[in-house]
């Protein structure tokens, strides 16, 4: 897998998307991280995981996901000794309860009905004399409760008394008629941690006191009057104090969490994992996901699939590939739907090795691809001025290099095009004829009828095609899998009213190849007609 693979499939789209359906930064994080797997075993873990979280979901019960905080940081910072800040503590304590319910949460019941996201939440440590001390000292929101201490409730109890000293003196002299006057406004206010109030600088004699600040004008003095200086003083020790056995506390919670950081970091990572089960298993629902088989023989086999990232009606198509053929040419108009077929089975297999569930029927199913190449638009780069062809052939050049086996997927997206016409088509030929006796899974549309008749002539290789109405003149979006995709453009000439002589005359001048290609599809056509006609004859009886 590369990161090309990933950009033009929009692979990245996708784990945005998932990442948006994450409870925690960690999930996210884990969420946009996410690559595809190439080991049988750790994909059918990831879909188990998936499939019993969505359940889990779609039950009654509530799934204890809230809580859960990126404390990487803090906990090594409390591994090496370093005293955390009460918010940080207050998102520890939240962390460790997320960790104590999920790890309850699986109790005996669920390791039956979800074995394998038990078997996860199996290894979640629960701290609960960690938890219960940061509860009985740090509130919710972050802050040092009074009662974390009788030494610190009774502290406070002198600090508000105190405060309450201080404030009722200021305000009876700020309400004084002789010290009105004085003053720029009738409030006490705080500078530098003492309690002042505001004084014009003209009677700054006046008023006996401390300057503490002025405003930016200098017209007013923030000044502490001489009658609460002392209590000031006595308030300014008390809370000294205060902040000493603060700071012990936090030390002693601190202390605690760095007895348990490495634990406490491990259940991080099974935390992350969950929450990116629940995201899958919520982006599975919102696409009406199912949970594909996956096999070791590069077999694909989708059923109704939709591409994930289309809004609006999608018409889904159904694929299979990779056991009666393993190269497939698909053919039909402009804006009929060829590339996003081509895209659905490159992003359906990233997302099935991914572990997520495909917008697919049940019963869809892929194999697992150590590497998926694409060749799909132009990616010429104007720096490099490279041609559409060449742009073209430097990307399936680079693929040659490195599709090799039946475990490669190539995606080729109108192949041989950009040149001669005839160059291009014997040259696609070519292309696909080496891709083929490698065995590499191959999907390429085109335009070249040359190529038609290479996939109805050679065993391992099908036509497919979009289908077309010619009585709306517009594509169904419809991919028939065993059809080639025939001309059009005598139907729409003869739809819009061009006289059928000129029609007619137009077929003759067609080459003895192009004619040899609509008889060749006539004959297919025919023969699937008779095949289904057989098949109710049959189920009629």
């Amino acid at each position: 897998m590369n990161d090309k693979t990933f950009r033009v499939l929009e692979f990245d789209k996708i784990l945005a998307r998932l990442s948006t359906y994450a409870s925690s930064e960690l999930g996210k994080e884990l969420s946009l991280a996410l690559k595809p797997s190439i080991v049988r075993e750790e994909i059918n873990k990831w879909q188990a995981e998936t499939t019993e979280a969505r359940e889990l979901w779609q039950s009654v019960q509530r799934i204890p996901l809230g809580g859960i905080a990126d404390l990487r940081q803090p906990l090594k910072k409390a591994g090496i000794g370093s005293i955390l800040s009460p918010e940080e503590l207050a998102a520890i304590g939240e962390t460790f309860r997320a960790g104590r319910l999920m790890k309850d949460f699986f109790s005996e019941e669920k390791k039956q009905s979800s074995p394998t996201l038990a078997g996860l939440a199996a290894g979640l440590e629960a701290f609960p004399h960690v938890e219960q001390a940061i509860d009985r000292a740090i509130e919710p929101e972050g802050k040092v409760k009074d009662n974390a201490s009788p030494k610190l409730a009774k502290l406070r109890t002198q600090i508000r008394s105190l405060q309450n000293r201080v404030r009722d003196k200021l305000d009876a002299l700020v309400r004084g008629s002789e010290t009105q006057k004085y003053l720029q406004e009738a409030l006490v206010t705080l500078r530098n941690g003492r309690y002042v109030i505001p004084v014009k600088q003209e009677y700054k004699q006046a008023l006996p006191g401390i300057v503490h600040d002025q405003s930016a004008s200098g017209a007013t003095l923030f000044v502490e009057p001489m009658a609460v200086v002392e209590l000031n003083n006595q308030l300014r020790q008390v809370e000294a104090e205060e902040e000493q056995e603060v700071a012990r506390i936090l030390a002693a919670l601190s202390a605690l969490v760095g007895g348990v950081a490495t634990p406490a970091l491990a259940n991080l990572q099974i935390l992350a994992r969950l929450d990116l089960a629940f995201a899958k298993a919520r982006y599975s629902q919102a696409l009406g996901g199912t949970e594909p088989l996956i096999n070791n023989q590069g077999f694909i086999r989708l059923l109704a699939a939709r591409h994930p990232l289309l809004a609006g009606e999608v018409v889904p198509i159904d694929l299979e590939m990779g056991k009666d053929f393993h190269t497939l040419v698909i053919t039909g108009p402009n804006t009929g739907g060829k590339t996003v077929s081509l895209k659905t089975v490159g992003l359906l297999s990233l997302m099935a090795q991914s572990g997520l569930h495909l917008p697919a029927g049940s019963g869809s199913e892929t194999g697992i691809f150590t590497g998926i190449y694409c060749d799909i638009g132009d990616e010429q780069s104007i720096e490099q001025s490279l041609s559409t062809f060449s742009s073209h052939m430097t990307n399936i050049v680079s693929i040659l290099k490195q599709a090799q086996t039946e475990t490669s997927l190539v995606l080729l997206d109108e192949l041989g095009a950009g040149t001669n016409p005839a160059e291009g088509a014997t040259l696609a030929i070519a292309l696909l004829e080496e891709f083929h006796r490698r065995g590499v899974r191959t999907i390429a549309t085109t335009h070249y009828g040359d190529l038609k008749v290479f996939a109805y002539n050679t065993p391992g290789v099908q036509n497919a095609s979009v289908e077309f109405d010619p009585q709306t003149l517009a594509p169904t979006f419809r991919l028939l899998v065993g059809l080639p995709g025939r001309s059009n453009a005598f139907a729409i000439a003869s739809r819009l009213g061009l006289n059928e002589a000129i029609i007619e005359k137009a077929r003759k001048l067609l080459s003895p190849g192009e004619r040899r290609v609509e008889d060749l599809i006539g004959e297919i056509v025919k023969e699937r007609s008779l095949l289904e006609q057989e098949r109710r004859d049959a189920s009629s009886l």
